[in-house]
């Protein structure tokens, strides 16, 4: 078995939350929005299509033909604004396989890529795209399997609703959750479930304490977490690296190394996400599990 067969990568497309926020103070951590992708031996799994997809895609056009399995966490508009612009999906002869959960108003990831590019908001129709897209829809708290990669999925606690993420492939994993808001009273049961000894957790902490609670202009009920949950959640779910993420539109780049350093005291594997950052998770061929793997809560 050749090397890159055996690898588990995450890499960083797009980072930020909200809007792309491109300019001076934001170069080192990037303003492009959310978008990371895995490699599991010959597997792609992305997940969401922000602004950074964009830039994947421009990545992947030496590659082709291709063939990449694609995640929503949710539709709101920095997790799929890239999605008319992945140039791969334009082109015959690539396979993508497109996953999301159907929405609280009934519709499915297909109908909603569908629907942000008709007029009058864009100039051409998904089905322009002459890449093979299938959709599938998912049902949060069941797994997806693709050949030997195990995706679980769970509920989160968002507007409108979201999904988290967890991918297994030989003994490693990492988990992907954003967009999700801390509960005020105890910790999140499906993030924990999905986080259980993660090799790497993705978590969303658009804000720091002090801003969620702000009592000029708190953020409670707007979706979204902070780098101190984040830092309980890597301790309880005995994480090994725990990745900052969703950076907030308005925190350039030296209010996030602040960030970095504060998380990395309190926890010496947190890093912070920036556009470019690639993490290596080791292989095995025996997958330990000391927490429960079931459970969900709606």
């Amino acid at each position: 078995m050749s090397r890159i067969e055996n690898q588990f990568t995450v890499q960083f497309w797009g980072v930020r939350g909200s809007i792309p926020s491109p300019g001076p103070n934001t170069v080192r951590y990037g303003g492009n929005t959310p978008c990371i992708s895995m490699q599991a031996g010959d597997k792609r799994l992305v997940f969401d299509a922000g602004t950074g997809l964009h830039v994947l895609g421009q990545s992947l056009l030496r590659q082709m033909p291709l063939e990449a399995h694609i995640f929503f966490t949710h539709s709101h508009w920095d997790h799929m604004q890239g999605f008319p612009f992945f140039t791969p999906g334009f082109v015959k002869g690539n396979d993508f396989h497109i996953y999301g959960a159907i929405a609280p108003d009934g519709s499915t990831i297909e109908q909603r890529l569908n629907d942000q590019m008709l007029h009058p908001n864009f100039p051409v129709p998904l089905q322009i795209m002459q890449a093979n897209l299938s959709f599938y829809d998912i049902r949060p708290g069941q797994p997806i399997h693709i050949n030997d990669v195990t995706v679980e999925t769970a509920p989160l606690n968002h507007p409108g609703e979201a999904v988290g993420y967890r991918v297994n492939w030989r003994g490693g994993a990492a988990a992907y959750i954003t967009d999700t808001e801390h509960f005020p009273d105890r910790l999140d049961d499906n993030v924990l479930w999905l986080a259980r000894n993660a090799d790497i957790l993705v978590y969303d902490s658009t804000y720091t304490d002090e801003e969620y609670y702000s009592p000029k202009s708190p953020k409670i009920g707007w979706g979204h977490s902070t780098w101190q949950e984040a830092v309980k959640v890597a301790q309880a779910a005995n994480v090994k690296t725990l990745v900052i993420y969703h950076h907030d539109p308005a925190h350039d780049d030296d209010f996030l190394d602040c960030v970095g350093k504060q998380a990395a005291a309190k926890f010496p594997g947190a890093i912070m996400a920036r556009e470019g950052l690639v993490l290596q998770i080791p292989t095995s061929v025996i997958l330990s599990e000391s927490f429960p793997v079931s459970k969900f809560s709606t």
